[in-house]
């Protein structure tokens, strides 16, 4: 599948993640998928964790036949399910002996099995209840239970970093993008009242989103017809904020599509942090360049 995917070779920030590890939800697949590999290839290693489990464990025989034994380990989960959470955590570090870094990328898509073509794009009074609630469950309330088990984790450690998977701005209020703009619309509030609760524990938290549409899902209806982001576009963020080099950043958002690779990794990143989403929105925290 990540061979039909759409990828524009993105030049990865030269940066050595060994010693470090991170736990991508949602990691067997799309954007998951790729940030995964991009960590494995920087010399980090990847807890990769899904609802297939199959796929989970597929990619991360992969990576290690790719990068060395132990580069990655996979295993099912459903991130709804806050016990199956913590035992994710408990895997990672039982396979790896430490967990740094957090991707929460798991989402309910506005496509997939069982929807139709155009998904959850559908008015409200056409919208399935049903699918709004799973939405909602499994993308804000998913979310919560993962970043939990995660801080659990890291209060313990003295320290951790969290990335939560959001979107463009737009998709916070055109029409028809109900629930999925209201679920990432809450997830870049948790963002910001995690990371104002977390700092104290130097637990760093903060959102990426790509900046556009994406070629990371082959059952979207207008795959051919319309112009999407290479599925590598978050790879080089991914790496820097799962490095040394993003300690201390805290309650920022970044947007990778304005990531220059012709810079400064550290330069690069200032570039990509976008403007505030909410008026009252706090400046968030870049010491890396302060």
């Amino acid at each position: 599948m990540a061979e039909e995917l759409a990828r524009s070779g993105v030049i990865l920030p030269e940066i050595d993640l060994a010693g470090g590890v991170a736990l991508i939800t949602g990691g067997d697949r799309g954007l998951g998928r790729s940030m995964a590999e991009a960590i494995a290839r920087c010399g980090g290693r990847v807890g990769i964790a899904s609802v297939d489990p199959n796929g989970c464990i597929e990619l991360a025989d992969e990576l290690n036949a790719r990068y060395g034994t132990g580069a990655a380990c996979g295993f099912p989960l459903d991130v709804t399910n806050l016990a199956q959470c913590r035992e994710a955590v408990k895997q990672t570090v039982s396979q790896f002996g430490k967990l740094n870094i957090l991707f929460n990328n798991a989402r309910r898509l506005m496509r997939g099995h069982g929807l139709p073509p155009t998904g959850n794009s559908l008015p409200i009074w056409e919208t399935d209840p049903d699918i709004y609630a799973e939405t909602v469950t499994v993308n804000v309330i998913g979310t919560f239970n993962m970043a939990r088990a995660a801080v659990e984790y890291f209060r313990s450690q003295n320290g951790g970093k969290i990335l939560n998977i959001s979107t463009s701005l737009r998709n916070f209020s055109f029409a028809n993008n109900s629930p999925y703009g209201v679920t990432k619309t809450a997830l870049e509030s948790q963002t910001l009242i995690w990371a104002a609760e977390c700092e104290a524990e130097n637990i760093m938290i903060n959102s990426i989103c790509p900046g556009g549409a994406v070629d990371s899902d082959l059952s979207r209806p207008d795959r051919e017809s319309r112009k999407l982001q290479p599925v590598d576009i978050m790879d080089p963020l991914a790496v820097w904020l799962a490095s040394e080099h993003s300690n201390g950043v805290t309650g920022c958002r970044f947007n990778a599509k304005f990531w220059d690779p012709s810079v400064n990794f550290n330069q690069a990143a200032r570039g990509a942090r976008e403007e505030p989403v909410f008026a009252l929105q706090p400046e968030g925290r870049f010491s890396v360049l302060d």
